[in-house]
């Protein structure tokens, strides 16, 4: 290493040290040419879309603002997905040998099927770099400080405002701006086939359970029975006893004392649903104490029921739920703004807020309330952290 050190700092004896500076400030220079006209090559819209792969993204891009606007400025691809310092430029086209990789490889995406297959994962994908670069290739258009919120809508000026004081990610609240939305659906379903299969072997030795879905309350170890409730989803239980596929649980929640006391709550006071009891489950139902709400003056029963249900959708743990229910917010809450985080409202509030948006949003009844209780479950006024 030594005599290789030497002979690369010894004056060369052939040629004048001048010549060896100016050849090397020429090769240099070449290098940084070659390098800028390759970037410059593999930056249009015309290279991005030359891969089959690639059309269905630019026929969706013709259809939005960003191509086609009064003002006649067109952002191009590499504007939105490749950013403008160097440092950026380059590790984005390293990034996409990978893309490169699959197009002629493993032809992940070459046909209209295999691209609906995967539109949620390369979406996730882009708006995951996005976010860890605080959507600096939009806002090296849109600057929060140059724009004029008189010539805005009042809701969006409202929004820019408090999204600049926040300097918010543009794409918390723009996904789907140039390309259309996956089903965002797709994930988190998958999400909860892998807890139900999970649930096949869990419930069957714990002693505290917890449910994915809604279950029905029997009064006897007999699925075919009169149905005396129903057990709401994220909701905990005590496993008494088991015989075949049915499990005896104990239920523990709050009912109010006026009025039929038919619905079972996490806490008392505050109207996070566990379960519904009536008939023979009612009836054994067993008083472990009795307070009154402060704020509302209205009196309170701890209570526990015994009931039996079905062995299946049960888990042993709360957290995979949460995380479940998590991604459904992302996926549901985020897709045309910003969301708020759970402990933004008060578990009650959650219920009217929730309402407000099922418009605008596609869940099941079962998939809406596992989003509603872990809201709930993770509010201001419930520890935030989703404690029973």
């Amino acid at each position: 290493m030594k005599k290789l050190w030497q002979k690369l700092i010894k004056p060369s004896s052939k040629y004048p040290i001048i010549a060896l500076v100016l050849a090397g400030i020429g090769i240099t220079l070449a290098g940084t040419f070659v390098v800028h006209k390759g970037f410059e090559a593999t930056s249009t819209i015309e290279f991005c879309v030359s891969c089959h792969t690639m059309e269905q993204n630019y026929e969706e891009y013709k259809e939005s603002i960003h191509f086609k606007n009064a003002s006649g400025v067109q952002a191009t691809c590499t504007d939105c997905h490749q950013p403008k310092d160097f440092p950026g430029k380059v590790f984005r086209k390293l990034e996409a040998a990978k893309d490169l990789y699959h197009h002629f490889v493993t032809g992940k995406i070459d046909t209209p099927e295999k691209f609906e297959d995967h539109r949620l994962g390369m979406a996730q994908t882009v708006w995951d770099r996005m976010s860890k670069q605080n959507s600096k290739t939009c806002k090296s258009c849109h600057s929060y400080d140059d724009m004029d919120h008189s010539k805005q809508s009042a809701q969006a000026a409202f929004e820019m405002k408090q999204a600049a004081a926040e300097d918010m990610n543009c794409i918390e609240c723009h996904k789907g701006i140039a390309h259309e939305l996956p089903n965002m659906a797709g994930g988190f379903q998958k999400d909860f086939e892998v807890l139900q299969a999970k649930a096949k072997s869990q419930g069957a030795t714990a002693e505290k359970l917890y449910s994915l879905g809604e279950k029905d309350l029997f009064a006897t170890a007999d699925a075919n029975g009169t149905v005396s409730g129903n057990l709401l989803p994220a909701s905990e239980v005590t496993v008494l006893e088991r015989d075949n596929d049915m499990l005896k649980v104990e239920i523990n929640g709050w009912l109010e004392k006026e009025g039929r006391g038919r619905v079972l709550t996490e806490y008392m006071g505050k109207r996070v649903f566990k379960a519904t009891i009536r008939g023979e489950v009612k009836e054994n139902e067993q008083l472990i104490e009795e307070l009154t709400d402060s704020a509302t003056n209205i009196v309170w029963q701890n209570v526990t029921v015994e009931a039996w249900i079905t062995a299946d959708d049960m888990i042993d743990d709360i957290q995979p739920i949460w995380n479940y229910a998590d991604d459904m917010y992302g996926a549901t809450c985020t897709a045309c703004h910003a969301a708020p985080t759970p402990d933004h409202f008060g578990a009650n509030g959650w219920i009217a807020s929730l309402n407000a948006m099922s418009a605008y949003y596609r869940l099941s009844k079962t998939e809406e309330r596992t989003l509603l209780k872990y809201l709930q479950n993770h509010a201001n006024d419930t520890g935030g952290a989703g404690a029973h």
